[in-house]
């Protein structure tokens, strides 16, 4: 039986998916359009990253069953 997702992984999941609503909030209502490449290139490769970086680190982790060998 395979094991269960773990709270880390599926906190870090979600955080990397709603860092990129973040550019495309940015567009909307910062830049009203199309935000600036540097500001894009910045936002992606750094906001996803300390968003996961942090969700991963707040979440509670998710204890294992004990091995049953």
């Amino acid at each position: 039986m395979a094991a269960p997702v773990e709270r880390k992984v599926k906190a870090s999941t979600v955080a990397a998916g709603a860092a990129a609503l973040l550019v495309w909030a940015l567009g909307t209502y910062v830049f009203h359009g199309a935000v600036p490449e540097p500001v894009q290139a910045a936002v992606i490769a750094v906001v996803p990253a300390l968003v996961t970086l942090a969700a991963g680190y707040l979440a509670k982790h998710t204890a294992r069953p004990e091995d049953s060998r």
